[in-house]
């Protein structure tokens, strides 16, 4: 099985991974840890190369969250709102939550838009506040781009790391491959299977 997910985006090429680095910026549960972890994997057998699969990953990164940028610059406040009233479950957020990461951002400035791009939760939505604030399109796509390329760079050089000390254990490396898809499937199934709204959580 672990074969098959490795064999699967190495068949893909660097266009599959720009395709599920775009996805995992607009579409959860998408993991860009496992993508660009597999990618060093490739990187390690010699069938991808590690300066293309960055450029080209990161340019991924940039493309899925310019899509939030987007959202919040074109529909601002009024039209956007009723949006996450009615999605917000799927992403396991509302309208408040976007409220706060709005004035985070105004009150940190500009420099949380590459800052974020380290956090596991916090990198794609604050592509949202940005866009709402008309934050300049050349600033967001730089920080966007230069914090994406080092946190892709350390998962790709992680996942190159791991497959080498495993390169005797491949058997084992597999089951960290597939744990981790399962525990990143599983634990976006549960926010949403058991997110309820602030609102209901308050006069309950």
């Amino acid at each position: 099985m672990h074969e098959f997910i490795i064999d699967l985006i190495a068949r893909s090429g660097y266009f599959g991974i720009f395709l599920l680095m775009v996805l995992e910026n607009v579409i959860p549960p998408v993991p860009s840890e496992v993508i660009m972890g597999i990618g060093g994997i490739l990187v390690d057998r010699g069938d991808m190369h590690f300066w293309p699969l960055l450029i080209i990953g990161t340019t991924g990164t940039v493309v899925g969250n310019y899509f939030w940028y987007w959202l919040g610059d074109k529909y601002g406040y009024e039209r956007l709102e009723p949006l996450v009233d009615k999605w917000g479950r799927w992403l396991t957020v509302e309208w408040r939550d976007i409220e706060k990461g709005q004035d985070f951002f105004a009150r940190r400035g500009h420099w949380v838009v590459f800052a974020l791009r380290f956090s596991p939760f916090l990198r794609t939505i604050i592509s949202l506040p940005a866009g709402l604030v008309h934050m300049p399109i050349w600033k967001f796509l730089s920080f966007t781009f230069a914090g994406s390329l080092i946190w892709n760079a350390a998962l790709i050089g992680g996942g190159a790391w791991i497959s080498r000390q495993l390169e005797e254990s491949q058997d084992v490396l597999g089951w960290v491959i597939i744990g981790l898809i399962v525990l990143t499937v599983i634990g976006y199934i549960w926010r949403v299977m058991t997110w309820v709204p602030r609102a209901e959580r308050e006069n309950g």
